[in-house]
């Protein structure tokens, strides 16, 4: 399947080191996700989104885009085809606004729900829809249930709001595709498997929708503890709930100085505009379905 990274912070940053030149940064997994990549990242509260078709590893693009990226917010993505064609239109990440996101996973029997899944997504929403993939569909069915909540426009979208809109998005999937698979290694064309990365350059959400999918939000030891003015003691410490200097989401633990721990199958983590760190873990069976609480 695909993978994917998500990268939010306090601090403009570079992410050469994550998308290049770690030990296992995203153009090395990208020799077994060979079908296009892209990378949005955000100037101004604005998104600038570059795609290609060719496979990362030797796309010389990649890495001069990789290696001039330095923002606050960063979502990238390297794709195994599941749905859809080999074009930029299918390619991720997917956009609408301010809002970007990437998936890894594949919606079980697609084309045969597909019509059912874009009847959901508001006729306002859905003539934005360039592309044949599960993907973007899913996108647009999580705006269209955003848009129900708040302004999609609005730069500090509320974190609850979209966690909300987000797990009635995966429902609704549910309901037609059946439900998430646990197993990472089972087929992923008749399972549906639903992990993404969703943000407007401020909020940002991750939900681990059966594929393998890390967070960090701590490093073991700053090297810029001494220099940073934005150092922090949740810099060098886990944090359950509150305000984190940085947010990071990956398919595969990069090596480094950064602490990664694996996020359980229906959890998702997110921040708020004001870097506000909060946990939705799975809703059980039969609950009262309230996230977070």
């Amino acid at each position: 399947m695909c993978r994917i990274f998500g990268f939010r912070s306090v601090m403009q940053s570079q992410v050469h080191r994550s998308l290049v030149s770690a030990d296992n940064a995203l153009i090395q997994q990208s020799e077994h996700n060979p079908d296009g990549w892209g990378v949005a990242y955000y100037v101004g509260g604005a998104p600038h989104v570059v795609k290609s078709v060719a496979t990362a590893v030797s796309d010389e693009m990649f890495r001069h885009v990789s290696g001039v990226v330095t923002s606050e917010t960063v979502v990238a993505h390297v794709r195994k085809a599941t749905q859809g064609n080999l074009t930029v239109f299918d390619t991720h990440p997917f956009q609408y606004g301010s809002w970007v996101m990437v998936h890894n996973g594949n919606i079980a029997n697609f084309a045969a729900i597909r019509d059912d899944l874009l009847d959901r997504v508001p006729p306002v929403l859905r003539r934005f829809i360039l592309g044949h993939t599960d993907s973007e569909a899913l996108f647009y069915l999580m705006l269209g249930k955003m848009a129900e909540r708040c302004d999609l426009e609005r730069r500090g979208y509320p974190l609850e709001d979209l966690a909300s809109a987000a797990r009635e998005a995966i429902d609704l999937v549910s309901e037609l595709a059946g439900e998430l698979c646990e197993d990472d290694g089972a087929d992923p064309l008749s399972n549906n498997f639903l992990t993404f990365v969703i943000t407007n350059g401020q909020t940002m959400l991750a939900h681990q929708g059966g594929k393998i999918l890390h967070c960090s939000t701590h490093k073991k030891h700053c090297p810029d503890r001494d220099t940073c003015p934005y150092w922090a003691d949740e810099c060098e410490r886990k944090v359950e709930g509150g305000f984190v200097s940085h947010l990071v989401f990956s398919s595969e633990p990069l090596l480094g100085d950064n602490v990664w721990e694996p996020m359980r199958v229906g959890e998702m983590i997110g921040v708020d505009w004001r870097m506000q760190m909060q946990r939705f873990p799975r809703p059980r069976a039969g609950g009262d379905g309230l996230l977070g609480r």
